[in-house]
Order: structure tokens, then sequence, then C-alpha cells
């Protein structure tokens, strides 16, 4: 936060798990949250972070140092509400301004409810993270002319200690839809806004585990008609509405308490149904095949990932959004890797060789982030395609 604005804002606290305390000034909503704090690299795109549900339980550190300049707008959003458990930044600049802005950072925060932090060391912050692994946090935001104390401090610590590991935490039947809906909205243009879907070449039935909203816009603009289903739906409810494709979305927590998915996508693939995965669906649809995923030191949050694919050869930068990813020694004979990360060398596509199954670790819609991969979205059209006048 620029130094004059300090004294407009009240005190706040962030303690994490091991011990290790920042004080800064709360920018949010007063009140205490709790989850497990990673940082994301993306120089843009908070408002699209901060409404990713797959950010459930998670305390999200953005390392750019200027947040808030261009304010938030009622059409960046990728859910209904903000998912992030909070939000910890280093500056919050003087001014906020856009031709497409309605609010500040700050005031948006404020009417979601979600509490907030600035003037922390971000750099120490992510150096911290980065050494350790993504660990619990809790930030306290206190209120006007509060002042911080010891008990404060304690009662954070507390919180960071006590809050649940995302290891073994089923999130996506917390945050998917709780009815079944047609979604028909295509990509956004400058001076049109969104658009809507005429002329449908394709059904698609896209199970949310925690779907952003611009990966069905996608779809939709290259001509697919989408239900959106229940987490939790059955495999044979899927089937039953004779789709061209089914799509299996990102999400959040781990992926293996995820049974229920698990199962389904296991019907869904032995009925020869054209499907692909992204991010947790990805996960998903590899333990479906008899693969292992396992929790990550260092998680993969940004858009500035460079990802190879092994095909061709292509290196494409991506965004990414994950604390979890899939075992390369435990993939049967019928599943092949696709992609890598040029980071760190963890599995990012998969491809099923007996059935028509494809996945992704990463995030082709890009929102935010760079578009280099969305070409994934083509070969889902170009498989059930291909299906349909087999």
């Amino acid at each position: 936060m620029l130094l004059s604005l300090q004294g407009s804002f009240p005190s706040a606290i962030l303690a994490l798990a091991d011990g290790t305390v920042f004080v800064g000034n709360s920018i949010g909503a007063q009140g205490t949250t709790v989850g497990e704090v990673v940082f994301n690299t993306a120089m843009t795109g908070y408002q699209e972070i901060l409404t990713d549900p797959s950010y459930c339980q998670q305390i999200v550190t953005l390392t750019y140092p200027h947040i808030g300049n261009y304010g938030v707008n009622v059409e960046d959003i990728e859910a209904d509400k903000v998912h992030a458990a909070g939000l910890i930044i280093k500056n919050l600049p003087l001014l906020a301004s856009n031709f497409r802005m309605s609010e500040t950072l700050s005031q948006y925060l404020v009417r979601n409810n979600t509490v907030a932090i600035a003037n922390v060391d971000t750099r120490k912050l992510t150096r911290l993270l980065r050494e350790k692994g993504a660990q619990n946090g809790a930030i306290v935001g206190l209120a006007a002319g509060e002042a911080v104390t010891q008990a404060h401090i304690d009662a954070a610590l507390a919180a960071a200690k006590a809050a649940p590991a995302m290891k073994g935490l089923d999130l996506a039947k917390v945050v998917t839809t709780s009815a079944s809906y047609a979604w028909t909205e295509t990509e956004w243009k400058l001076g049109e806004g969104y658009g809507q879907l005429d002329n449908p070449k394709f059904h698609v039935v896209a199970y949310d585990f925690g779907v952003k909203s611009n990966i069905l816009r996608m779809l939709a603009q290259r001509g697919c008609k989408l239900t959106v289903v229940p987490a939790q739906t059955p495999a044979k409810e899927v089937l039953a509405l004779n789709p061209d494709g089914v799509f299996l979305s990102n999400g959040p927590g781990d992926p293996a308490p995820c049974d229920y998915a698990i199962a389904a996508v296991q019907e869904i693939m032995a009925a020869g149904m054209p499907l692909f995965g992204i991010c947790l669906g990805h996960q998903i649809m590899a333990l479906a095949s008899g693969a292992k995923t396992f929790k990550m030191q260092n998680s993969h949050h940004g858009a500035n990932h460079p990802v190879k694919d092994l095909d061709t050869g292509r290196v494409s930068i991506t965004s990414q959004n994950h604390g979890f990813a899939v075992e390369l020694e435990t993939l049967p004979d019928n599943l092949r890797a696709t992609h890598v990360s040029l980071f760190d060398g963890t599995l990012q596509g998969l491809e099923r060789t007996d059935v028509p199954a494809f996945c992704f670790q990463g995030h082709p819609e890009a929102s935010p982030g760079p578009h280099d991969i969305a070409y994934l979205f083509d070969r889902f059209t170009a498989l059930m395609e291909t299906h349909k006048n087999a």
C-alpha cells in the first residue's frame, strides 16, 4: 500500500502455521479467515483469481507489487462470488482507473465479505512459501482504530495452526452447482460484451467441480451447447442426455476423495464417450484410469508457466492453478503423457490410447493469462466431430 494511505485503513495481521507473523493494513472485510496460503505470479487478473472456485479455502498472495490499479467490473468474474478465502498484496495504488471499472478493489472485497491484507512484504512471504511449501495461515482484519496486540497475534497464530490441511479435502462438492443448468454465453469482445451461441453444433455435458465461466464460454464459442451438472451426478444420468461429449471442469481440493466423480468418469470412458478434462478434471480422469496423484511441495499458481507438447515439441506459456499433480510413474499402459511442465517436469497432459479421452492440468481458457494452449478446445470439438461421423 502507498505510505500515504496507511492511515486510511485499519490494521491487519497475517499469521502462518510455522509461527511467521506479518502486520499490515486491512483492505477488505473485518474479521478472521483461514486457509492454505499460496502465491500467484500473474501480473493482472486479480478479479478473475479471487472468483476462481479452485481457490476455495486458499489465501492468495499476489507477487506483483501493485494490485488494484484498474479496479473491478461486473464482467470479469469467473463465478457468482469470491471463492478465495483471503487476499495478500504489497501495494494498493493510490488511484484506480479503467473505462470498465465499477468499483475499487477494496470496495469489492468489503462488499463480498472477503478479508484481505496489504502492506505485506510479499517477496519475503513468497520466498518462505517456495522454501517450505504452501502452508496454512490466517488473516485477521481489525476494526478501525483498533491497535494490534499480542492477544490478536496469538489468536491469529492459533487460527492458522487449527486450519484443516488441504490433503484429503473434497471441496468439489462444496463449490459445485446445486442444480443442472444450460449455458450458451460465448466469449467477450471489446465494444460488444459477451455473445450468445445461436446455432449449436455439439451438445456437451460439463461436470461442475468448480468450473470457471470462461471455460464454458470458450466451449460455447466453438459451437458447444452446454448442460452443466452437479459434481455428484451419476454417469447414467449424463449418458441419458445423449451428449456428443463430456467435459470435466477445474475445481479445488484433493482429487483422491472424489470417489463419486472417479466412478462416474470410469463409466463414461467405458461407454466410449469423447471426454476432455481440465485441472481437477485432469486429475480425476487420471485416477479413473488407474494412475495416482500427490500433493505438491510447491504448487503452480500463475500465468507464465511453460508447458511442452510432447507430440509436436511446441512450447506454450500457460495459466496454472493447482496444488496436486498426477504421478508419472503410476500411469497405466493405456494412459500416455502428452504435455509436461518445463518448470519442474510434472505432468501437464494425458491421453487415453483405448478410448477418446484426454485432459490437461493447466488452464487453456487462461482467465487470467495467455491463450497459447487454447487449441485444446479445438482438439475436443474435433474429437467429437470424428466420433459423430464414425
